[in-house]
């Protein structure tokens, strides 16, 4: 009897931490698939520091992307900085939304999760641009109409 007193306190127990646990854990919020960041269509980014990135899109999307840890080696090499997809977001058209198991890494850095990313203001973009320690930028060129 005592055994089986045991495992259900153990269970008990584990039940009630791992709700405390997931009560504490930030809630992660994701843009719209809409506003995701389409990975096929990044032309610039930037890396302010080691916890932060700006993306743009096309002439008007631009973002700001929080990085979860520190990630020293960031921009560094050839490719400077890539996008990880999850499983998920490859499944739907490779687009990075701020959902679990997204990443950015480098050539010479393993992937480090993304924590946040929002849309941002051209001057916000211009602000972050200014403060950035490595660079890419892929000009697009006009595209003339027949």
């Amino acid at each position: 009897m005592r055994p089986v007193i045991s495992v259900l306190l153990a269970f008990t127990l584990a039940t009630g931490a791992g709700s405390v646990l997931a009560q504490s854990a930030p809630a992660r919020t994701t843009l719209p698939y809409s506003d995701c960041i389409r990975t096929d269509q990044i032309n610039e980014w930037h890396v302010v520091d080691s916890r932060t990135v700006i993306v743009r899109t096309g002439p008007y999307q631009r973002y700001l992307v929080n990085l979860q840890a520190e990630c020293q080696k960031l921009g560094i090499g050839s490719p400077g900085m890539s996008f990880v997809l999850s499983q998920p977001d490859r499944a739907v058209g490779g687009r990075i939304c701020g959902g679990a198991g997204e990443k950015v890494r480098s050539r010479y850095q393993p992937g480090c999760g993304i924590q946040s990313i929002s849309l941002i203001t051209e001057d916000q973009f211009n602000s972050y641009r200014a403060k950035a320690k490595y660079h890419s930028v892929k000009r697009q060129q006009p595209v003339k109409n027949p």
